[in-house]
């Protein structure tokens, strides 16, 4: 009776566990976005950039999924946590273990003792012994421990989950850079192509004593300045290659593409709640479980304060003569317990807790400044594209005005009412503009891309499911 009142005892302790429980903090958020979008649509959980209706943008980003080596070290990090999570949970159990040995050994015939006549020095000894023990956690110190490596283990996932977002996202992004600047170098050799003529023109009306020298000047300035934008856009397409080809896990080289920017179709503006920012995207769920990591290493260091009992036990045979080793007469075992109270430690436990709160504290304010991060990237996002869309209007209108003038100038210096210096403003004003509309339709596109990524959703989890089935039928 007096054994099954202390097991009792060991258990009811054991129940105990040092530190708080973890608790979300409450975080102030907005209750609507700052610059809302009515055409919003419930679409952040579908595969969006399929809106695109590329395909081949759609095969690039299932390349990256499968080769990216970024994506790939994320997985390695999460199997290294899930070996160490089991490694610490198993600290809360009995450990035993099975060693046999065997060993021939001689004594010396001159020691203190000396060998009794007929007795030889030499002699062989075996054991076979069973060990057990066992540290019984009477506060918690390996819960906590278990609970925090758990923690660690789903924040590399959700670190995973993050590197599948900005992989998606800068795969996409970086493709309709692509398409844009490929856009912008059809513009500028077009009007390489237009100025090379008019230029070719006025040489021979200059060699016919039609225009003076200074007009062909202006005429061949315009044409090298044009020239100029061509080399700058190729350096820009190559690099913008190379770049995406490291997100697909390739050396630098070319990139296949599908449509043209033109025949992109924008995707629909998803929508969502402020709140729901903290369940979708990975990134806080990570800063998150940091914290619940920290907040459970406190009850681990607070532990130290308080006494630990261990448990050991040693059951086995030993023998010199391997024939009598399995003998009950060759039967050995001892059990015994011990008790650990630290008394002093000379300010050890207390710092050690110190640290573990500060480290608590700080894992609190980076979950804050994570989630403030993500209201801000949305917003910006939001703004973003609003603001691209207005500006893209007035440039739309703006490059139909400046075609019209540009057609009305040249009329005008044919029929001698003006000089050439006007059509050639009006050609490098047109210029200008052309490459700066494309350039804001470029931007509008990567405004949604970035609303996308800034508000996370259910696309990462189905997207995550797909790569895994693709690689499970390899």
């Amino acid at each position: 009776m007096r054994r099954i009142l202390l097991m009792l005892a060991v258990l009811i302790l054991s129940a105990c566990t040092i530190g708080k429980d973890y608790q979300r903090p409450d975080v102030e958020k907005p209750n609507v976005w700052r610059f809302e979008e009515k055409e919003a649509k419930a679409v952040a959980n579908t595969a969006w950039w399929e809106q695109f209706q590329d395909p081949v943008l759609n095969d690039l980003i299932r390349i990256a999924l499968a080769e990216n080596k970024d994506l790939l070290i994320a997985a390695a990090k999460v199997e290294e946590y899930m070996g160490r999570y089991g490694a610490t949970r198993a600290d809360q159990f009995p450990q035993a273990s099975v060693k046999g040995t065997g060993e021939r050994m001689r004594i010396t015939e001159n020691g203190y003792s000396p060998i009794p006549s007929g007795i030889s020095p030499v002699y062989n000894n075996y054991q076979v012994a069973l060990n057990a023990s066992w540290e019984i956690d009477l506060w918690g110190k390996y819960r906590r421990a278990s609970e925090a490596a758990r923690a660690d283990l789903l924040s590399t996932e959700e670190g995973r989950r993050s590197v599948i977002l900005t992989l998606v996202t800068s795969v996409a992004g970086g493709y309709v850079n692509l398409l844009n600047l490929d856009q912008q170098l059809d513009i500028a050799r077009s009007t390489v192509k237009t100025r090379e003529e008019s230029l070719n023109l006025f040489k021979l009306r200059f060699e016919g004593g039609v225009i003076s020298e200074l007009e062909l000047s202006q005429v061949k300035s315009e044409y090298q300045e044009a020239r100029a934008y061509i080399p700058q856009l190729e350096k820009a397409i190559a690099q913008q290659e190379n770049a995406l080809s490291i997100l697909l896990g390739r050396n630098p080289g070319p990139i296949l593409r599908g449509r043209i920017m033109d025949q992109l179709t924008l995707p629909a503006i998803p929508e969502g709640l402020p709140s729901d920012l903290l369940e979708r995207r990975p990134d806080i769920r990570q800063a998150e479980q940091n914290l619940i990591a920290a907040n459970a290493q406190i009850g681990v260091a607070k532990a130290a304060y308080f006494p630990s009992i261990s448990l050991t036990g040693f059951f086995g045979t030993a023998s010199t003569d391997l024939s009598n080793l399995f003998r009950d007469s060759s039967k050995v075992w001892n059990w015994g317990g011990s008790v650990n109270l630290p008394i002093f430690t000379a300010g050890r436990t207390r710092g050690q807790v110190k640290a573990a709160e500060s480290v608590r504290q700080q894992s609190l304010f980076q979950y804050q400044q994570s989630i403030q991060t993500a209201f801000r990237e949305v917003e910006d996002a939001l703004v973003d594209q609003l603001k691209s869309r207005e500006k893209l209007d007035a440039q739309m209108h703006q490059v139909s005005a400046l075609r019209t003038y540009k057609d009305l100038a040249l009329i005008r210096y044919e029929n001698g009412y003006s000089s050439y210096l006007e059509v050639l403003d009006a050609e490098r004003n047109l210029f200008s503009i052309e490459l700066a509309y494309v350039q804001t339709r470029g931007t509008q596109f990567q405004a949604l891309v970035n609303l996308y990524k800034a508000m996370g959703g259910g696309w990462i989890t189905a997207t995550d499911k797909k790569r895994q089935a693709a690689d499970g039928k390899k």
